[in-house]
């Protein structure tokens, strides 16, 4: 006897029937929750709670996009990378004047135009972490900003962008956000895809870690 669809693959609620934190990080906080799967049984799912972050892929009008090399102490070696940075503004800070806030403390620079590249998940199976990647146009530049730890000894570097496309294949820029954002602004130039204003919706965006620490 075959199961109604409603109740066939793609439609088990994966109800949490308990959750505790294990650790509180500055920067994360790792939670176990009990969740009921498919049968019934209940099996814990291990989740890092992130702040989010926010990126900016800066193009002039030379076609030439602002990165930044940066040592990462996880992987031992200098990336180069789009600006970016965490949401850890504030309640009173957007996504956006988050990546303005990035924009101007990495490479020094302001933008009149803003638009939404892409959003990403960054590795949804284990975290909620996920990024808003914003393509800023119409650049102007800034006083140098003051910089500190490991942004004291980051380089900026300005880049084609078919050049960025080419070090992307070639695995010279491996970090998964400046990856997808190369990528994608190099397909909506070909392709003439219109882009999604800044006040377009982000249901992905990170919540969770926000709400912990306002409760703290």
């Amino acid at each position: 006897m075959s199961e109604p669809a409603d109740v066939g693959p793609g439609s088990h609620d994966f109800a949490v029937r308990d959750s505790r934190a294990v650790y509180d990080g500055a920067i994360l906080t790792l939670r176990v929750d009990e969740v009921e799967m498919p049968g019934g049984r209940i099996a814990e799912r291990e989740v890092v709670e992130h702040f989010g972050a926010v990126a900016v892929l800066a193009l002039d009008e030379h076609g030439r996009i602002a990165m930044v090399r940066q040592y990462r102490h996880p992987v031992g070696r200098r990336l180069l990378e789009l600006p970016a940075g965490l949401l850890d503004g504030g309640d009173g800070e957007t996504p956006l004047a988050a990546a303005q806030r990035e924009l101007a403390e990495e490479v020094d620079l302001a933008a009149g135009r803003w638009q939404v590249l892409v959003d990403l998940a960054l590795s949804p199976g284990f975290t909620d972490e996920a990024l808003r990647l914003y393509l800023a146009e119409d650049l102007r530049a800034l006083e140098a900003a003051d910089r500190a730890d490991e942004e004291a000894d980051m380089s900026v570097h300005w880049i084609a962008l078919d050049d960025a496309v080419r070090r992307v294949l070639a695995g010279e820029i491996v970090n998964a956000t400046s990856v997808a954002g190369i990528l994608a602004a190099a397909a909506a130039r070909v392709s003439g895809q219109t882009l999604r204003t800044t006040a377009a919706p982000w249901p992905d965006e990170p919540t969770a870690l926000r709400r912990r620490r306002a409760r703290s």
